[in-house]
């Protein structure tokens, strides 16, 4: 044989994998035209969120008592402005940055826990019980309740509506990881690294964790919905942003009060909400269909 001709290494197999299957996945996504529609409004958010400062022209907190209750289309307030004469499009916008920003934290805090609870459940049988029941605690509480809970100990800010959703995302994502090591424990090269003394480990998170990887993403995408979400009910509720912090949720409780005379108090922030949880939803489903090993694609 050529001594020139370099065969492929093993990592670079891997690499090549890897490059293929992400490949493919997009395309998937691609070919899902309302996952498209979500990725653009997702985008949309994110670029609101980063450049907050640099596409609103007025201060979102200030209040100006001579222009309150300014309707739509009104001059340089083109969302109109709220009872004490904030500009309610600086407000949607630095909204933004905050329902996204609790909603990462409060999913990334939450597949910590589940991820790790998971992990530990599916591969040491004996810890599987005792962990399954805590999960099953967490379950008996309806989810909002528990939010609740937690904020009503931990005091009312956003950092610990955070850390309420989080510890009730935990419970949903420990069973989804739990399921996915429970199928992949017992495969052929799981079996041959231990026989070859690989720590459990290096096992769990080398080989265990990136095949489950997954329907984590589809998880954490379809969580960021119901965090989103969860972030502003907890706020309309008073339990979460306090005012004048420009958070959506807390923008409808400030706004029904005027729901007749100034109704985009309430709608405009409604409708934010309603297309950030839609496009977090509709991506969360079209990742789902994309990353299924059996869906085949033209």
């Amino acid at each position: 044989m050529d001594p020139s001709i370099s065969l492929p290494t093993t990592q670079t197999v891997k690499v090549k994998k890897k490059e293929r299957i992400l490949t493919v996945t997009i395309k998937r996504l691609l070919k899902n035209k309302l996952a498209v529609i979500g990725v653009i409004i997702i985008l949309i958010q994110v670029a609101m969120a980063i450049f907050a400062p640099l596409i609103t022209i007025h201060d979102p907190v200030k209040q100006n008592l001579g222009s309150s209750e300014l309707p739509v289309f009104s001059e340089s307030h083109w969302l109109g402005t709220d009872n004490y004469g904030r500009d309610v499009w600086s407000r949607i916008v630095f909204g933004a940055r905050i329902s996204l920003v609790v909603g990462f934290v409060a999913v990334s805090l939450g597949l910590l826990g589940g991820v790790t609870l998971g992990l530990l459940a599916g591969y040491y049988k004996r810890l599987d019980g005792i962990i399954m029941r805590i999960v099953d605690l967490l379950f008996s509480f309806p989810g909002i309740l528990l939010a609740m809970l937690i904020i009503a100990i931990l005091g009312t800010s956003l950092i610990n509506v955070a850390i309420a959703i989080s510890i009730w995302s935990i419970p949903s994502c420990a069973r989804i990881v739990r399921g996915s090591v429970l199928s992949i424990k017992g495969k052929e090269h799981i079996m041959a690294m231990r026989s070859l003394g690989a720590s459990d480990a290096r096992i769990m998170l080398k080989h265990i964790l990136p095949n489950a990887i997954a329907p984590i993403i589809v998880f954490a995408t379809m969580r960021m919905a119901t965090a989103i979400l969860s972030t502003a009910s907890l706020s309309y509720l008073g339990l979460g942003a306090q005012p004048p912090t420009p958070e959506w949720g807390a923008m409808i409780a400030q706004g029904q009060a005027f729901m007749w005379t100034s109704p985009h108090l309430t709608v405009v922030p409604g409708i934010a909400i309603m297309l950030t949880v839609f496009a977090f939803n509709i991506v969360g489903d079209g990742l789902r269909d994309a990353l299924d090993p059996n869906m085949d694609i033209k």
